[in-house]
């Protein structure tokens, strides 16, 4: 042996999460998972500590929920095991509570018509009043507390990114912009259509025609059209502003298209030098040409190269 010691693991992280039914619990297990962790929702309470020492070199972060439906719901014994979870040095743990004015609660309720798990045949608000008390404890103890009584499902799925990811809805979208042919139909998945078929058409000049928005040729017969710098600009501001409000909101997937007659001019040339706008403000488009049939992958690759 040399004496060189290996780097120390870092914690485990371990984030808890629970509050009364129906303040959110599943939208943040659901917006968690989504940012990398790995959830668990209804977890036997008293597995916790054999679930979390288990040896595991690849370990990541963690988000376990539970409730007062979850099998061994004892407030008293989970702050005890909590403390002891909490007092190690390989865990990293977070406490959050879900809580919810009871009337807000009655009301989600109503519109789903689901159950309370503890109202047992009596009106939701004695079954929200009796959880209310049974959980007082925990919410007492937890570092960390939300309040989702004027919240949309939007709402907190944007606080907890906040919390747990800041700086993440921009990277973690993925945005494609297309071009298309309104000949052949439109997109039936695009986020944001533009129409493209007020600028002069290549396909009319004979020496174009055979070309496409990939050839320089044809972009710069584009370019040379009086409405296309102001329309182009107009558009960049404002996906500007739009794309990183989707992003805060959580939209996973955004899609851009841009179309013409035939699909293979004026939109193709427009989504390339939209991607390439986009680009220099930071974003990460791919690009898809929907009607360029007879040209491969691999050529269009070299063309933009």
């Amino acid at each position: 042996m040399n004496g060189t010691q290996a780097p120390a693991r870092p914690p485990q992280q371990l984030l808890l999460v629970t509050g009364l039914s129906g303040a959110g619990k599943s939208t943040v297990l659901a917006v968690l998972e989504d940012l990398g962790w790995e959830t668990i929702d209804n977890f036997p309470v008293r597995l916790l500590k054999r679930l979390v020492t288990m040896p595991d070199e690849a370990r990541g972060p963690l988000a376990i929920g539970f409730d007062s439906r979850t099998r061994g719901f004892v407030p008293a014994e989970i702050i005890a095991l909590v403390k002891e979870l909490a007092a190690r040095e390989d865990i990293a743990l977070t406490f959050v509570f879900l809580d919810c004015a009871g009337n807000e609660l009655e009301r989600r309720y109503n519109e789903t018509r689901r159950r309370h798990p503890m109202a047992a045949g009596r009106p939701v608000m004695e079954g929200i009043a009796a959880e209310r008390e049974l959980l007082e404890p925990l919410r007492r103890w937890a570092e960390i507390m939300i309040d989702t009584s004027a919240m949309s499902s939007n709402d907190l799925q944007s606080h907890i990114r906040h919390l747990f990811a800041p700086g993440a809805g921009e990277a973690a979208m993925t945005l494609t912009l297309s071009s298309f042919g309104f000949a052949r139909g439109m997109p039936p998945l695009a986020d944001l259509v533009f129409d493209m078929r007020f600028l002069d058409n290549p396909h009319w000049v004979p020496a174009l025609r055979e070309l496409t928005g990939l050839d320089a040729a044809v972009g710069e017969h584009i370019r040379r059209d009086p409405a296309f710098a102001e329309v182009f600009a107009r558009i960049r501001d404002l996906l500007l502003v739009l794309l990183p409000r989707y992003a805060a909101q959580g939209k996973p997937y955004v899609h851009v298209a841009f179309g013409c007659t035939g699909g293979r001019h004026r939109s193709v040339y427009t989504a390339e030098a939209m991607a390439e706008s986009l680009r220099a403000a930071g974003f990460s488009p791919t690009v898809r040409h929907r009607n360029l049939g007879s040209r491969t992958a691999d050529a269009i690759e070299r063309d933009r190269r």
